[in-house]
């Protein structure tokens, strides 16, 4: 589980760092990410897409210059 786990935030953080120009690539980004994630720690795909995009909606607003 351990390993299953690393590779799912190795996951994350590699598809993080392409947060998108646009609202539209943040949620579509941010989705891919929390779905990658989701599946990747058998859990709610949706629920892991739903709090990709919301998470990555929010680092872009409070970061933008590091998107």
């Amino acid at each position: 589980m351990r390993a299953k786990s690393l590779i799912a935030a190795l996951s994350l953080c590699g598809l993080a760092a392409a947060c998108g120009d646009s609202t539209g690539e943040r949620v579509v980004y941010g989705a891919g990410a929390g779905a990658a994630g989701a599946a990747l720690l058998d859990a709610n795909l949706v629920t892991g897409a739903a709090v990709g995009v919301a998470a990555n909606l929010v680092y872009c607003e409070q970061n933008p210059r590091k998107c």
